[in-house]
């Protein structure tokens, strides 16, 4: 099975946005977009994203958060326009939220990204997360970690109920290739402080009484790999860039991960970058 992973493409759209609608972090949001990442997310590095993946096609689709930038209604319409260009269609397109889809607190209690991505986020049994989607040998555990938090910050937690979710889960599926997607990382990092899980800890006791066979992150925008303990040995835990980010340097232009899994085992990772001058994705 190959399994496609891209992350944090920050779908931007002000269409339609009031002022009133800025008078909370999103204010802080938009600043930050004219002074640091003015044009470093274009739509047309979505699109393109999609393009390659039909082209290519894979088994599954993993996408690990931040489909939007700030919560704007214009944004959900738009990023969830363009996943619905995706032929594998939602049953085969997994989908959770980064902080980035739940930026406010008016943005959760409506509930925009549950509404707008219903179809990509649920589970075989229903809504809700830990979403559990079994294909084959392979089964996919969605796990929420989005949530609205105060500037300058921008972690996640994955609540107590949750992680007892999960370790039913990963234990019910013992046997299967596990694959956890959540969308921080859930391990030390970089400005953790500011950007982290904040039960990380409690996630990685879950993982090593029960165990996975593979964990998928984004929201650090960068390449990222390390492990953290399992039952029987280490499991990797795989960042991916962002795979819409106009960057001249090589190790931050648009990316996304192709895993391939045979016999229950990880076997290769391809990883698929954007040439700007052919507008192509290139492994």
């Amino acid at each position: 099975m190959r399994i496609a992973h891209f992350s944090d493409v920050h779908a931007l759209d002000l269409s339609g946005a009031r002022p009133w609608a800025f008078l909370n972090k999103r204010f802080a949001g938009w600043v930050n977009l004219k002074i640091n990442r003015r044009g470093k997310h274009p739509t047309e590095l979505f699109e393109a994203v999609v393009d390659d993946l039909n082209a290519r096609p894979p088994d599954e689709v993993i996408v690990t958060g931040d489909l939007t930038n700030l919560s704007l209604p214009s944004e959900f319409t738009l990023a969830r326009s363009i996943l619905d260009r995706l032929r594998l269609g939602p049953e085969h397109v997994t989908v959770v939220p980064g902080n980035h889809d739940v930026y406010t607190l008016s943005a959760l209690a409506r509930g925009s990204f549950a509404r707008h991505f219903a179809r990509y986020t649920a589970g075989d049994e229903g809504a809700g997360f830990p979403a559990v989607r079994v294909r084959g040998d392979v089964a996919i555990v969605g796990v929420s970690t989005a949530r609205p938090s105060p500037v300058p910050f921008a972690d996640g937690r994955v609540g107590a109920a949750q992680l007892a979710a999960i370790e039913s889960a990963l234990a019910r599926l013992d046997g299967k290739f596990r694959i956890l997607a959540l969308h921080h990382p859930p391990v030390d990092n970089r400005h953790a402080f500011l950007r982290g899980l904040r039960d990380r800890s409690a996630l990685q006791r879950v993982l090593a009484r029960v165990g996975a066979e593979l964990i998928l992150h984004g929201h650090e925008h960068r390449d990222l790999r390390t492990e953290v303990a399992g039952p029987r040995g280490p499991i990797p835990v795989i960042g991916v860039g962002s795979a819409t980010y106009s960057d001249p340097r090589p190790e931050r232009r648009a990316r996304y991960n192709v895993y391939t899994i045979e016999h229950n085992a990880l076997v290769s990772i391809e990883t698929r970058v954007h040439d700007a001058r052919t507008n192509q994705f290139l492994s």
